[in-house]
């Protein structure tokens, strides 16, 4: 039998039993992140797979077209798209997001308007284009990124590191200045520390210099991997080149084979992250490129301001917390905001410290 008091109180509890908002679900934590770009990779591939009119010679520059035809011509799009990025396509787009399918409404487009490597990586990794940044000189970055700035911040100091296949990569994160362990030509490990790094150093030494400086994508990997591993950085970034180097060549069929083993690149880096404690769980993944290509048989090999088309890129994203969206339709998005993206997962604020800086991707961290 209910007392006097709490035959008065009954309504209220009813009212409100009714009536009361559930608390909101708690946002899993983002401890660390991983970022990878694929250098000129474009978005028809990313969304369309493998081109059959560039699957030969002449358009292509493709030897073994009916080779590369059994590796990744499928008849519909989707598939093809999956024969080539199967990681990206199984794994990050079924369990996250991805931005940049021109043909769903959905552009990412490039804002510095210049559409190549070092203004891209600029606009990427400091959320604004500047017009100081206009060609792909070795000249350190006057503006400070995302990279420099966590660095600084309480928790990730020292817990920074970024790899490349670029020689540019430690100028455009200004290393003099940032001091992030940044490597972008020469040996994977400039200090080697372990047999492990030493034999890496060596298998990099052992690689023709095909492009001069710039190096293939397997040292890069392989050190990233082993850095990775041994290190365990808070924030990880990968810039990986070989779609563009082979692009520019001509060689579409070396540009689908980069494509595909950097895929595989980051599906061995994600399976690691979610083998070790602190990372299982508790890390995010955000892809993208730094610039697009032409879009015909004429010249997809090239980009820049007069190519049209090469400012359009694209970029996914998955991890905790983020909703599994798959591809995004009619949510244009621009490359300014991947820096303040990678911040906002870790729960930073990295449009407040930087107010030219674009805001995160719509719907991800704050």
């Amino acid at each position: 039998m209910l007392r006097p008091f709490e035959r008065r109180m009954l309504p209220a509890l009813v009212f409100l039993s009714v009536f009361a908002t559930p608390a909101p679900a708690q946002r899993r934590p983002v401890e660390n992140i991983i970022a990878v770009t694929l250098d000129g990779m474009r978005w028809q591939e990313v969304f369309g797979g493998a081109a059959d009119s560039l699957l030969g010679k002449s358009a292509g520059g493709v030897d073994d077209s009916a080779g590369f035809a059994r590796r990744f011509s499928r008849a519909t799009p989707e598939a093809r798209r999956a024969a080539l990025m199967p990681f990206l396509w199984n794994t990050v787009v079924k369990q996250g997001q991805v931005f940049g399918d021109s043909l769903r409404g959905a552009d990412a487009q490039v804002t510095n308007g210049l559409w190549f490597s070092y203004p891209g990586y600029n606009e990427l990794l400091t959320g604004s284009a500047d017009p100081r940044i206009d060609s792909n000189d070795s000249i350190p970055n006057p503006n400070v990124t995302v990279l420099e700035w966590l660095n600084q911040r309480p928790g990730f100091q020292g817990r920074v590191a970024a790899f490349g296949s670029w020689e540019i990569l430690p100028y455009i994160l200004n290393v003099k200045r940032s001091h992030l362990p940044a490597n972008g030509d020469g040996p994977p490990f400039a200090t080697p520390a372990t047999e492990r790094e030493h034999l890496l150093d060596d298998f990099a030494d052992d690689l023709p210099p095909y492009w001069g400086a710039t190096r293939f994508d397997a040292p890069t990997m392989q050190g990233a991997l082993e850095y990775f591993k041994t290190r365990h950085p808070r924030v990880l970034y990968v810039m990986l080149g070989e779609t563009d180097e082979w692009a520019h060549e001509r060689r579409y069929d070396m540009y689908l084979d980069a494509a595909w083993r950097g895929d595989r690149f980051i599906r061995r880096l994600w399976e690691l992250a979610q083998s070790l404690p602190q990372y299982a769980g508790k890390t995010a993944l955000l892809l993208s490129t730094d610039h697009g290509r032409g879009a015909t048989a004429k010249d997809w090999t090239d980009h820049d301001k007069d190519v049209p088309g090469s400012g359009r890129i694209w970029m996914a994203v998955m991890g905790p917390s983020i909703p599994a969206s798959g591809v995004r339709d009619s949510v244009p998005i621009t490359q300014s905001q991947f820096a303040a993206t990678i911040a906002a997962l870790l729960g930073e604020n990295y449009t407040a410290a930087f107010p030219r800086a674009a805001p995160p991707l719509p719907g991800i961290g704050k």
